[in-house]
């Protein structure tokens, strides 16, 4: 039986990194897939190519479309919230998303929620992944807005601590390739392996994640370094799916592993 999906990020780009896999495999399966952004991400780094003339925003809002068609999603719905940014130094402006009161946020969403007649919503973990504020708003209000909108089923998307982190210590011990990336960073960022409920297999899937990732073009740019998309497309075909072909999901209340994102609505029915 087809279910409803909304997935519910924070910026451009953010869909496929943790989900891009799944949404992609649920499309193909005959489910409605509905991608939900925050902001248009005009916070965001990229090189100056693509920061000179102020249309960062617009260019992410493209990129979103064309990776949102990648993945097979049927609709996009931006809120377009005001970008917080990440900033180590800096608290986010006063009007920002993460900043803004959460009856705020939940509020659009959970009226996309009973508009699609959602049975599930996919959103961060508590920790917003590796601690972005936007990314906790996500979950926060995220939570509210099932909440409201009566939406069964709840599933933070989140990474496998255990699996990550020997990779961000060999990117540390890498000099200039991330400098951004600390070891300590991830010590409480994700979730632990006995907190996963679900481990989604989307080997199947990599191509389209792989062209979803691509269309984040300013997001795999720089003026200097690195970033972390621009890295996870120069993986050879073969390491990209063996990397990047399992996904991980929290659903609280669930004791039984899964591969199958909608197991608990099956069951129920």
């Amino acid at each position: 039986m087809p279910y409803s999906l909304v997935s519910f990020h924070a910026h451009p780009d953010d869909e496929v990194l943790l989900t891009g896999g799944t949404l992609a495999r649920a499309a193909a399966e005959g489910h409605r897939v509905v991608l939900a952004v925050a902001t248009d991400g005009e916070a965001g780094l990229a090189a100056g190519r693509y920061r000179a003339d102020g249309r960062l925003a617009e260019r992410r809002r493209d990129e979103l479309d064309r990776s949102a068609a990648a993945l097979g999603c049927a609709r996009v719905v931006r809120f377009g919230f005001p970008d917080s940014g990440w900033s180590r130094s800096e608290e986010p402006s006063a009007n920002s998303f993460s900043r803004l009161p959460v009856d705020v946020v939940a509020a659009p969403l959970a009226a996309v929620l009973r508009e699609e007649r959602a049975d599930a919503l996919t959103i961060y973990d508590a920790a917003g992944g590796y601690g972005h504020p936007d990314h906790r708003q996500v979950h926060t209000a995220g939570l509210a807005a099932a909440r409201l909108a009566g939406t069964p089923l709840v599933l933070e998307a989140t990474i496998d601590r255990a699996t990550i982190r020997p990779l961000i210590r060999l990117v540390e011990l890498l000099p200039g390739i991330l400098p951004e990336v600390r070891t300590s960073d991830y010590d409480a960022a994700y979730a632990a392996t006995d907190e996963i409920t679900h481990r989604i297999d989307v080997r199947r899937y990599a191509d389209a994640k792989r062209a979803a990732m691509r269309a984040h073009a300013s997001q795999a740019s720089a003026d200097e370094g690195a970033r972390t998309l621009s890295l996870l497309l120069k993986l050879p075909a073969p390491l990209f799916r063996r990397v990047l072909g399992r996904e991980w999901f929290v659903e609280h209340g669930r004791t039984t592993p899964t591969d199958d994102l909608f197991a608990t609505l099956r069951a129920r029915r």
